[in-house]
């Protein structure tokens, strides 16, 4: 049998490119004289101002309180108002950005273990979703509940909103949710894999409205939002609105830049390539979401926020679950941070991931010290040198910055407008509560102290009713 075999020439260029000869020389000389200037400049104002001042203990904290209060605020002032900015920029190109319909097909892998409370009905919402070319794979991480019996009961082709719903289940040892992921993604043989939580529910549009940014041949991945099931008590209500403000706020001005830092665990659909080319997901952190996006980021795509592709997820209900679950958090991105650390030093790898690492390592290590220090040097000047006045009016326009933000959000989100009220203690009281975990966290990463994944108890909840956002 003959052989047809085409034969291409290529010309290659074999030329070397040097590149530019640094002066290191000339380098050190400038960074010598800019340093002695400056120094010069800080030494005079310090000649001329320190005969002027009144030095007392007294008057150190009061100036000390003064400056802090200054430079917190300023900070406060940036950081809100840019990720505000960006955010409004965001949804103001995306409400005018039209996209073409795009169906590809898509395989939902959804991990559980010990899920056997949610997983009937959080399999129900992915019925329902209106999108014509999926299916669902169920991975099963070794429960010991009744979880691999509802799901077998599950397994089949079932009846969707548009069309029949292949439904597979795939039941392994148990070894974290980022194998059983990954053992979804290798069997799948699709394209794109949407990735969930194993109590998460999606709103009937989400598929329809992640799926169409990847007409983009350059986005990698997209992230969906998150929001809370299980309202009406004061605790998951103030994590809704930390959900809306906190979260998903960010995100919005993330995707404005195509750089969402991180990926949620409840809803991410992604190109496969792309968790091909970085690996699929690593057990080494606890925190298996954010690695991914950094190794993502790392390899050169896009990942863009998709607001309308909503998953409802069940908050802990107490606080002992919450601080537990933020506690996992913090420490997870610490040692998502940590792993990908060459990023964080050489800006020359890629200076996108740098950006997105030292805005990561800001929000979980620096402004949470910050307010923490904050608060409690104000309480300590408040107390001994009488400016409790002082100070109530500084958490009262703290208090009016995180109402304007909350009627936006829940503005834009057309969310239940009864949340805005609980801006009023959202900062001083819970976001301080939360930083408090978060400065335990990161001292007990950084001495090394062992900790265990830990498990959210499910109180179970009725599928999601929400109505699909065009």
């Amino acid at each position: 049998m003959e052989q047809n075999n085409q034969k291409f020439q290529v010309a290659l260029d074999n030329r070397e490119l040097r590149p530019p000869r640094r002066k290191f020389g000339r380098e050190k000389v400038r960074v010598i004289i800019i340093s002695g200037i400056l120094s010069l400049i800080l030494l005079l104002i310090i000649i001329y101002t320190l005969p002027l001042t009144i030095l007392s203990w007294s008057g150190l904290f009061v100036y000390a309180s003064i400056v802090s209060l200054v430079i917190f605020l300023f900070v406060l002032l940036i950081r809100y108002f840019g990720i505000l900015f960006m955010a409004y920029f965001y949804l103001n190109r995306y409400t005018h950005e039209k996209k073409d319909n795009y169906f590809p097909f898509v395989s939902i892998i959804v991990p559980v273990y010990n899920e056997g409370k949610v997983l009937w009905a959080s399999v129900k919402s992915l019925l329902d979703l209106d999108y014509p070319n999926y299916e669902i794979i169920i991975v099963n991480d070794g429960s010991t509940d009744n979880t691999a019996k509802i799901a077998e009961s599950l397994v089949g082709y079932q009846q969707g909103r548009t069309s029949l719903v292949k439904v597979s289940l795939i039941n392994k040892p148990n070894g974290g949710k980022a194998k059983a992921l990954n053992a979804g993604i290798q069997y799948s043989e699709a394209q794109f894999i949407l990735c969930m939580d194993g109590d998460s529910q999606l709103s009937t549009n989400t598929l329809r409205m992640a799926v169409r940014h990847f007409v983009d041949p350059a986005v990698g991945a997209v992230a969906g939002n998150v929001k809370v099931q299980n309202r009406k008590k004061m605790l998951t209500d103030l994590q809704a609105l930390e959900y809306l403000e906190g979260l998903n706020m960010p995100r919005s001005a993330q995707g404005f830049l195509k750089m969402v830092n991180i990926i949620p665990g409840p809803i991410g659909v992604f190109r496969k390539i792309a968790l091909r080319d970085s690996g699929f997901y690593s057990s080494d952190t606890f925190a298996e979401d954010a690695d991914i996006t950094l190794k993502i980021l790392a390899d050169g795509w896009k990942i863009v926020y998709e607001p309308n592709a909503i998953a409802y997820t069940e908050a802990p209900a107490t606080l002992y679950q919450l601080l537990k679950q933020r506690y996992r958090w913090t420490r997870g991105i610490l040692q998502a941070i940590r792993k990908h650390k060459s990023h964080l030093y050489n800006p020359t790898i890629n200076f996108n991931n740098t950006l997105i690492l030292w805005s990561m390592f800001y929000e979980a290590l620096i402004w949470p010290a910050m307010n923490i220090f904050v608060n409690l040097f104000f309480i300590i000047v408040a107390v001994v040198y009488g400016m409790s006045s002082f100070i109530f009016l500084w958490w009262v326009g703290i208090a009016i910055l995180d109402l304007m933000s909350a009627v936006y959000c829940i503005a834009v989100e057309k969310e239940e407008f009864r949340l805005v009220p609980y801006a009023v203690i959202y900062r001083v009281v819970f976001i301080l509560l939360i930083d408090i975990t978060k400065g335990m966290a990161t001292l007990e990463e950084f001495l090394g102290v062992r900790m265990t994944w830990g498990k959210l108890e499910r109180k179970g909840f009725s599928p999601a009713k929400a109505a699909a956002k065009s």
